[in-house]
């Protein structure tokens, strides 16, 4: 095998894959990076087993040359080794040569040598028949996978819990995250034929090393899922994830559907006051802040921690409607929910001070954060 690149798509291509390549993993041959050149271009793949990542750089794009292949082949090559080096490279221009596992790296006046492993060794990627395939906006499906993964639970005693639920029916995709202590739920559109109806539960692990791989951009993600995987298509990587096993709790009867009280406030405000609330609760119980309804739509957050202080605030909202309410929750679990709402008003919606509570944009159904109160009054 031998070929000359361009450094920085090489470098690109490094970093997307060794987001699916850990150390800790108990096949050894998955530390490293598998390298392949064909006529078309190079690939390079990184697997820890639960997350697959396979990038294509083409031999040209927009008529720029990007590769030059001079011989076809393959090899795997350490990835921590490798990626260090790639990037440490004086020279836009990289020649990799492989003669027998003993591979060439060549840049400028740097040449290293490293010893490769044979690739016919390396995991097959599982082949997934592209019949039922869903498309979804990146765009789209970045804000999705940020409204609803950081609910996800990060205790192993429910492994199901650490994953996000989506559920497909009708062209609609309904997501949803919870650690039973709060939930976050999203809706969207996406372009999937009526038959297609699915019931999955994706990694938490898997959405956040995708995220980081998508482009900013508009362009459609093809998903293709079947019994245990999943797989996202964009135009140069493939993403695969295992998929967790288990039946998801149905959360539909934990959110409520009528409330008592009903607070609108300017989102931006409100997580300025929690987070300075939260400065004083950041020891010992959970961080809870404290917060009651006044009169003439004013809102009351506090904070006490014997050992350290006070703090009380006082913030006017545009409406306050329904029963006087003191309740007491999570400063962290409302300031990630109100991080993940889009729009600058909310709406929250209670139904007693032990129950949980609801907080939305104000005319949007799509996206909704529930979190259970705690009990301090």
């Amino acid at each position: 095998m031998k070929f000359i690149i361009q450094k920085d798509y090489l470098v690109q291509s490094v970093q997307d894959v060794m987001k699916a390549i850990t150390s800790r993993t108990t096949i050894p041959i998955l530390t490293g990076i598998k390298i392949v050149a064909t006529d078309e271009g190079v690939t390079l793949t990184g697997s820890d087993s639960d997350i697959s990542i396979e990038s294509f750089i083409p031999k040209e794009e927009n008529d720029i040359e990007i590769v030059e292949i001079h011989r076809t082949g393959s090899i795997v090559l350490q990835a921590k080794f490798f990626s260090e080096i790639v990037k440490k490279l004086p020279t836009n221009q990289v020649e990799i040569e492989v003669e027998q596992l003993q591979t060439v790296i060549r840049s400028g006046k740097s040449e290293f040598n490293l010893n490769g492993l044979d690739s016919e060794e390396y995991p097959h990627l599982p082949e997934l028949s592209e019949q039922n395939i869903l498309k979804i906006p990146t765009d789209i499906l970045k804000n999705i996978i940020k409204q609803t993964v950081f609910a996800v639970s990060t205790s192993e005693t429910r492994p199901v819990l650490t994953g996000v639920n989506w559920k497909v029916e009708h062209g609609d995709l309904i997501c949803i995250a919870t650690d039973s202590h709060r939930l976050a739920l999203r809706k969207a559109k996406i372009n999937s034929n009526e038959e297609q109806v699915y019931n999955i539960v994706i990694p938490g692990k898997s959405l956040n090393e995708l995220n980081r791989i998508l482009d900013d951009d508009n362009e459609s993600v093809e998903i293709v899922i079947t019994e245990n995987q999943i797989l996202f298509k964009t135009k140069h990587i493939l993403f695969f994830s295992r998929l967790l096993e288990g039946n998801y709790p149905d959360t539909n009867r934990l959110i409520p559907t009528e409330s008592k009280t009903d607070i609108i406030v300017n989102a931006k405000e409100f997580l300025q006051a929690i987070d300075r609330a939260s400065l004083l609760a950041r020891e010992g119980r959970n961080n809870v802040v404290k917060f009651s309804t006044l009169n003439e739509n004013v809102i009351e957050i506090s904070s006490f921690t014997p050992e350290i202080g006070k703090v009380v605030e006082e913030l006017v909202s545009e409406s306050i409607s329904g029963e006087e309410l003191k309740i007491s929750f999570s400063a962290k679990y409302m300031m990630d929910a109100l991080k993940a709402l889009e729009g600058t008003e909310i709406k929250i919606s209670f139904t007693g001070a032990m129950r949980p509570f609801v907080i939305h944009p104000i005319n949007d159904d799509a996206i909704l954060q529930l979190i259970l109160p705690v009990r301090t009054y």
